[in-house]
């Protein structure tokens, strides 16, 4: 499966003691830095990370990484969106790549 998601933290948080006018990109920093020491293949743009694996995988990294973010806030806003499709992988690169080549003519 396919988890594209996004975590900012909103309210003080543990580790900044500011309000939510802060920058997030430290929380956002943290988050994709769980997500990468999870070994699972995955890929950052500027509004998501979407990370592949089992869903138990998926949801345990969206998991961690929303409370890495967490500890920016009292709170978390968490955007999630899965593709749930049984028996692939390599979809990260694999669904980019048939849209490549449909706009290069092939």
């Amino acid at each position: 499966m396919l988890v594209a998601f996004s975590v900012a933290p909103s309210g003080d948080g543990e580790l900044t003691r500011q309000g939510p006018a802060d920058s997030v990109s430290q929380a956002v920093a943290d988050a994709v830095r769980v997500v990468a020491e999870s070994g699972l293949p995955y890929r950052t743009d500027a509004m998501f990370t979407t990370v592949e694996g089992s869903w138990d995988e998926c949801m345990d990294v969206v998991r961690r990484a929303s409370e890495a973010a967490g500890r920016y806030g009292s709170r978390v806003s968490l955007v999630l969106k899965a593709d749930i499709r049984p028996g692939h992988t390599g979809e990260l690169d694999g669904k980019v790549a048939r849209v490549q080549r449909l706009l290069d003519g092939s």
